[in-house]
């Protein structure tokens, strides 16, 4: 649509943009704030807020909406997206989603506007605010910004509504809704605990790290002169690489040690039922649980005083190898293909299936080949591996029982 921007562009970018903002990756080939116009951010934006509230919530509202009743096949597929099995309970999750994401969205737009309206005037400041709020909470990492926020890199009110933000978004609204009908800690199902304690250390980890390898590099943290500003940056650019994607730093200046630690975290991405991408957090906590059973010679694997069932289990080894398998397979195809860095492809694939957004500056490198291998990375990440295999999945469980055999493994 020629109203949507500022100068001509191709087909390819369009369907790449709105790829991006639809799955909520933030991976961009086009200057959101030279070359879309005000139409063109306002569809952008449009696009992230139906992303981040996913097609499944949609479905709920229509099939409420029409009083249409939902069968075995939706409900197969609803739980897998939206973690529910009763229709009473889907539509009640739908509704608290709703109520968190416009209190969520409203309240960050209104403080966000106390740092962009004094400089950019009221109708352009609250433009900014709202995009940056809706971007936020939805972990698109869209900035209207050339430079993302690498401007307000220290600017207190950036560095705690635009984190708080995405992080909100980023637990999943099963855990929001936990938090906020439940007591504190004892109430909380062992779903709510184990995000809460791995978010908290992936945090902690991404944050110390940033830190600890990025302070004296002058391309990052070693530009600034004050200890206080560094650890802004570090705060920031430690919390956004698995889910948002906001840049307040040149994440190409990052060393590669950083940048590695940054893909895993991209990988590992938010929660279930959440605005983020990747296996997610609790995947890898039960990973983790999972592990220590092993060693400590446990028959199950439990956490507070609760089990983790072996279905569970193997949902984990079921996301941990389609993810392998669809990082490897993306990253060597891309890297076949192109001419570019290893460690640039790869980034660029992690931050994809992540839905994360994060580039060390290679997208707009990618061939139209790429951009494609790309865009199926970004709607994998958004789908989830566990969905996709729930969809190719046999219907029909065997009653066949074969007697067991002894495997060597390791």
């Amino acid at each position: 649509m020629p109203f949507a921007t500022t100068r001509p562009i191709t087909a390819m970018d369009a369907l790449f943009t709105s790829t991006s903002a639809v799955t909520v990756t933030g991976l961009a080939v086009l200057d959101t704030e030279l070359t879309l116009s005000f139409w063109g951010q306002l569809i952008v934006m449009l696009l992230i807020q139906l992303g981040g509230l996913g097609l499944m919530t949609f479905a709920v509202l229509i099939f409420v909406a029409l009083g249409v009743p939902m069968g075995v096949t939706h409900h197969q597929y609803l739980r897998e997206d939206l973690r529910q099995t009763s229709y009473d309970s889907l539509t009640r999750l739908v509704r608290t989603i709703f109520r968190v994401v416009l209190l969520a969205e409203v309240a960050g737009a209104m403080l966000l506007a106390l740092t962009f309206v004094p400089i950019y005037g009221f109708h352009q400041g609250i433009w900014h605010a709202i995009f940056h709020s809706v971007s936020a909470f939805n972990n698109a990492g869209f900035s209207t910004f050339s430079t993302g926020l690498v401007r307000y890199a220290t600017d207190p009110i950036v560095n705690i509504v635009i984190p708080a933000l995405f992080i909100t978004g980023g637990i999943g609204y099963l855990v929001v809704s936990d938090i906020a009908g439940r007591p504190f800690w004892r109430g909380y199902t062992l779903h709510t605990r184990l995000m809460l304690v791995g978010t908290a250390v992936l945090i902690v980890l991404g944050v110390g790290l940033t830190a600890l390898l990025e302070w004296n590099n002058p391309r990052t943290l070693g530009q600034y002169d004050s200890a206080a500003a560094r650890m802004a940056v570090a705060w920031f650019q430690g919390v956004t690489p698995r889910t948002a994607g906001f840049n307040s730093t040149d994440i190409g200046g990052l060393h590669d040690s950083t940048s590695l630690l940054y893909m895993a975290l991209m990988i590992i991405g938010g929660g279930p039922t959440s605005t983020a991408g990747g296996i997610k957090v609790t995947t890898v906590v039960v990973m983790v649980l999972a592990t220590i059973a092993f060693f400590r010679r446990r028959t199950h694997v439990w956490a507070f005083g609760r089990s983790v069932g072996l279905e569970e289990v193997m949902k984990v080894m079921a996301l941990m190898a389609i993810a392998a398998m669809l990082t490897f397979t993306a990253t060597f195809i891309l890297t076949a293909t192109h001419d570019g860095h290893f460690l640039d492809i790869a980034f660029e694939v992690a931050s994809a299936f992540g839905t994360t957004g994060l580039s060390r500056g290679y997208t707009s490198e990618l061939s139209d080949f790429g951009r494609i291998a790309i865009m199926v990375m970004m709607f994998l990440g958004r789908v989830g591996p566990l969905t996709l295999g729930v969809f190719l999945a046999t219907r029909v469980a065997s009653r066949v029982r074969y007697p067991e055999g002894q495997v060597h493994l390791g």
